[in-house]
């Protein structure tokens, strides 16, 4: 049977965005292995899920942060010791540091894999720190080299990687994000004062909703400091997720006086139940490479409020889909939110814009791409497989010819 390795950073990477791809892979007639840090959970996870699912789990002590070496190091060895056990077709690296330890180890201990690496955002983009430039785009540029298939979710991520010298015959491809289940997220207009009620919010409430990580690139903080200007207090915004920004955003909410309308919702597995309570989503990120849980409020009938980056350009129609706020301001978010909580017609027409538009991005669209992108993978390494075999019978006959 053939074999596939997905190595993510985070260990709940796989469950909550990749499934999708682990299912398409053992259709094609693949074992599916899944290398990651168990230790440090992001999103939730079921270690039975693995199980259930045939999937083969590998503990990794890779970290986000490159700053870690030590640990990197560790767990670069340990993907020298699995490669070297496991004979891989395939090889499929997720997040940076994924990306990073998996080409590289790939290349120097399964040199007869097809190398994949998905970019969920390059951390190099218009407008970023000139020192993400001068940190992550040289690596990412010699990392191409190592790269057979390098697959990007946004459309400036994709023309940047057509210009990154991958290895020989090596493509570029670009997935409408993660693949939205649209049988999950659909509108449920009825059950919006019930939901409110049930997560704590007033029922005649204008309610704000936003999910994601608990850190500062979310953004969060502008949307707090947004509602301290203003004075309709039947505003309210819940904040679905968890991270090391906990403590922070609490002491924000207490500091504006707004611990009656902001309620952190913590991680919530029934995200398809919250998103009916709310009359608007907020998606303030600072960077995205897609932002998949934006998506998911559109197809849930849900207009959108957001920043401008190139992740919300891809499913963002400013004054059809939602708002969006340019210079990503509290002033700017704050005036979106009275547009939209004053005008019910504006918000009517862009619910149903929203899950229209939200349908393009569907796991059908996302699975038709990576249903390619995996043949293509397997086409190349059947060929380079032959191609070793053809030369290696052209030696033995110059060797022949010698000796005669």
């Amino acid at each position: 049977m053939k074999k596939a390795l997905i190595i993510t950073t985070i260990s709940g990477f796989v469950p909550q965005f990749e499934m999708n791809q682990v299912f398409l892979l053992q259709k094609l007639g693949y074992e599916v292995h899944y290398a990651t840090n168990f230790d440090h959970p992001v999103y939730d996870y079921d270690r039975e899920l693995f199980r259930k699912n045939g999937i083969v789990t590998h503990p990794l002590s890779i970290e986000k942060s490159p700053a870690r070496i030590g640990r990197n190091f560790q767990a670069f060895l340990q993907l020298k010791r699995l490669l070297t056990r496991e004979r891989f077709d395939l090889i499929h690296c997720h997040n940076p540091m994924g990306g990073v330890l998996g080409r590289l180890a790939g290349s120097l201990y399964s040199s007869g894999s097809a190398i994949l690496y998905t970019a969920h955002g390059f951390h190099f983009y218009k407008g970023a720190p000139i020192r993400n430039w001068l940190l992550y785009y040289p690596a990412e540029y010699i990392l191409a080299r190592l790269t057979d298939f390098l697959i990007t979710i946004n459309e400036e991520d994709y023309l940047r990687g057509k210009r990154f010298p991958l290895r020989p015959n090596g493509s570029v491809w670009k997935i409408p994000g993660a693949g939205l289940d649209v049988r999950r997220f659909v509108p449920r207009p009825d059950a919006r004062a019930a939901r409110k009620a049930a997560l704590g919010f007033p029922a005649d409430s204008f309610l704000l909703l936003s999910a994601g990580e608990l850190n500062r690139n979310k953004n969060h903080e502008t949307v707090i400091r947004a509602l301290s200007l203003l004075p309709e207090k039947n505003v309210c915004y819940g904040i679905c997720g968890r991270g090391d920004g906990r403590g922070r955003l609490e002491e924000l909410i207490e500091r504006e006086g707004l611990s009656e309308r902001v309620r952190l919702l913590g991680y919530r597995k029934d995200i398809e139940d919250v998103l009916p309570a709310a009359d608007c989503f907020l998606f303030p990120s600072k960077r995205e490479g897609f932002g998949m849980a934006a998506v998911e409020a559109m197809a849930a009938g849900l207009p959108l409020i957001t920043s401008d980056c190139r992740g919300t350009r891809e499913y963002m129609r400013d004054g059809i889909t939602g708002i969006v706020c340019k210079r990503n301001r509290p002033e700017d978010y704050a005036e979106a939110i009275r547009s939209l909580r004053n005008d019910p017609g504006q918000r009517e027409h862009m619910r149903q814009a929203a899950r229209e538009r939200s349908l393009l991005f569907s796991t059908d669209a996302t699975q038709a791409v990576m249903r390619q992108v995996y043949e293509a993978a397997l086409q190349s390494r059947e060929y380079a497989a032959g191609h070793k075999k053809a030369s290696f019978r052209r030696q033995r006959r110059a060797s022949k010819n010698i000796r005669a």
